[in-house]
């Protein structure tokens, strides 16, 4: 068995006790920070690889087999084990070392976080970090990684972390854009401007808008419309119409007065604004490779400005 194997056979049976401990897949993946679906496929990973039926499953409630119960108390023996190792490892946790692996959405991985891993790495010269930069959602578990970086206003139970900073969204167009086309007073005047948007599904094209506790939603559409911050900015650049875009990536254009900000009066409201936090498991003993890494971004992320306050983030 590789070193791979071991340690992914490692975690199927510390899963394996929390499902136990906890009763049932759903606690335990609350507690792990993963899915359900998560959960029961890495029991069926570990009694494929053990060539045995470890839980019986009823309608009310999961019951070990016999053979499940002697490899219960194996593992629970591995996790005392384990702990009671962490218990004494402190005088070797003086230097960070190990991989960390990220999961982090697109923009805000290339943006944010990659402008900074240069610096981590040459603090940190025995962590190397794997940086994985998606959308869709990726479960802790299921999808191998150490640490989500999300955008969220309610982490989800189960999870710790540490918030890094606001995000926000903003509408905003060229000078000459709004000198040609004029330049909208209320959201729903957008409806006769060509508007720059997401374009991964049909709400895209629905922008929300808050102002004094009051909603307004307006129906977009423009000639173009793309799923990367990158494209879209460089679309409002030139002159194509109003565009969507995070602060954090329109913010050296809206400096310089290449851009000016769309409707500043009001809040612009996407699943793609709210606060960016680095999460994971929640544990007693976080790996010091990790702590490090998470450090590291906090103190980073607390000078980026937000559109808010117009200076630091708050911390």
């Amino acid at each position: 068995m590789s070193t791979n194997q071991s340690i992914a056979l490692l975690n199927e049976m510390a899963v394996f006790a929390k499902v136990v401990e906890t009763g049932s897949f759903s606690e335990a993946a609350r507690q792990l920070g993963a899915t359900p679906s998560a959960i029961s496929r890495a029991i069926a990973r570990l009694e494929k690889a053990l060539g045995t039926q470890l839980l019986q499953r009823t309608t009310r409630k999961l019951r070990l087999s016999e053979s499940g119960q002697d490899i219960h108390a194996r593992c629970r023996d591995m996790l005392n084990a384990a702990q009671a190792v962490l218990a004494v490892s402190g005088a070797f946790d003086a230097e960070p070392q190990g991989q960390v692996r990220v999961s982090v959405p697109k923009a805000v991985g290339h943006a944010l976080v990659h402008p900074h891993v240069p610096d981590f790495l040459a603090a940190h010269p025995k962590v190397d970090v794997l940086l994985r930069l998606e959308d869709r959602y990726m479960d802790l578990i299921d999808d191998e990684v150490d640490l989500a970086i999300r955008i969220t206003d309610h982490p989800p139970p189960g999870l710790m972390g540490r918030r890094l900073m606001r995000i926000d969204h903003l509408l905003c167009a060229t000078p000459h854009y709004l000198a040609t086309h004029g330049t909208p007073a209320h959201p729903q005047a957008l409806k006769e401007h060509s508007c720059i948007y997401l374009g991964e599904s049909p709400a895209d094209a629905r922008w929300r808008f808050r102002r004094q506790g009051k909603s307004v939603n307006v129906e977009v559409r423009g000639r173009y419309a793309a799923n990367h911050t990158g494209v879209r900015l460089d679309a409002v650049l030139r002159h194509l119409g109003i565009a969507s875009l995070p602060y954090f990536i329109a913010r050296p254009a809206l400096e310089e007065g290449s851009l000016v900000q769309v409707l500043p009066q009001w809040s612009f409201r996407t699943h793609y604004c709210g606060e960016l936090w680095a999460l994971y498991p929640a544990t007693r003993h976080l790996p010091p490779r990790l702590g490090a890494f998470v450090q590291f971004l906090a103190q980073r992320l607390a000078q980026e400005p937000t559109l808010a306050g117009g200076g630091k983030a708050a911390r």
